[in-house]
């Protein structure tokens, strides 16, 4: 979990992003919506919580594993660009 209060804030506002998608998600399958927006939805959902991953995940690389001296490790940079292709 991100330590910087900006971050957790960021990830927080994320997760209710998420909560009301998935709401909306369970009205439209409560009341049998058309599959083409049900699908939308879920696609919605999932691209959130993708996005939530790498957030999170970035933040854990950076904390977890710090740069030598000052400033990003060239290194560190490319495994940040590698997890955030990866969970497009």
């Amino acid at each position: 979990m991100p330590n910087d209060p900006e971050e957790k804030k960021r990830v927080l506002a994320r997760v209710r992003r998420i909560r009301g998608q998935c709401e909306a998600l369970e009205r439209a399958l409560d009341s049998g919506a058309a599959c083409g927006p049900v699908l939308q939805q879920i696609a919605a959902v999932r691209g959130a919580i993708n996005g939530l991953m790498a957030e999170v995940l970035e933040a854990y690389i950076r904390e977890e594993f710090p740069a030598p001296g000052e400033g990003v490790d060239v290194r560190q940079h490319e495994l940040l660009g590698l997890v955030r292709s990866y969970l497009k």
